[in-house]
């Protein structure tokens, strides 16, 4: 079992997938779960895990920066064999897989 990371106070968090694919992260989000901008992407009985790993040495996938602000974006839907759904998403630190859970039946539609 993985703990939060040492940075993390707050255990909830928001995602975004948009509709080409990508999963996107706030920058702050980014830094609290995944500080080596790595991290694995895990679909389990309908829910979505977001594993964070110890550098790119270790494997996963390689959050990029994808604006000025430094928010983080990642394509995920190569490694999936459905239509991921669109929007924002609640997620929380879940300490039984040691990553964050993402409730994909909770979005709510993005514009981004």
């Amino acid at each position: 079992m993985t703990a939060v990371p040492e940075q993390v106070t707050d255990c909830r968090a928001s995602v975004l997938l948009s509709r080409d694919g990508y999963l996107r992260l706030s920058r702050q989000d980014a830094a609290r779960f995944f500080p080596e901008d790595t991290l694995l992407v895990i679909w389990r009985h309908g829910v979505l895990y977001l594993l964070p790993t110890r550098g790119a040495a270790a494997g996963g996938l390689l959050l990029k920066q994808r604006n000025a602000v430094g928010d983080r974006s990642v394509l995920i839907s190569e490694a999936f064999a459905f239509d991921i759904p669109e929007g924002r998403f609640p997620a929380r630190w879940d300490d039984t897989v040691g990553g964050l859970r993402v409730s994909l039946s909770q979005g709510e539609s993005a514009d981004e």
